[in-house]
């Protein structure tokens, strides 16, 4: 399942929802294994192990730092790609991380053990 997590207010979570949105439908992920997941308040990112908008997480893994949430954090995340800070998880980062996941039915090739593709 995957999840993702965000607060109304959030300058980075449409575009990294549509992002998302993308390589789902590209990947043949059915829909109804995405879960939106609106966070009000830090009391409700304590009980659902909010780590900041937004979030992305496979079966309770972040997909950014690859472990589950330790803290929570009612606030907008930054991360870094490519030595860039950015607020949006680019398309090709959720792509690289949902391909080859139990949840990728969309025939993009297996990967190794030691995280090559074979075709």
């Amino acid at each position: 399942m995957i999840s993702f997590q965000y607060f109304d207010g959030c300058p980075h979570s449409k575009a990294t929802l549509g992002n998302l949105e993308r390589v789902v439908t590209e990947l043949g992920i059915p829909s109804d294994q995405i879960q939106l997941v609106l966070v009000h308040d830090p009391e409700e990112a304590e009980r659902v192990s909010f780590a900041g908008s937004p979030s992305v997480l496979v079966d309770g893994v972040d997909i950014y730092t690859g472990k589950p949430p330790a803290e929570a954090s009612f606030s907008c995340r930054v991360f870094t790609f490519d030595g860039e800070q950015t607020g949006v998880i680019p398309e090709w980062f959720l792509k690289e991380k949902l391909e080859g996941s139990p949840l990728d039915i969309g025939g993009e090739g297996q990967h190794t053990e030691s995280g090559e593709r074979s075709d």
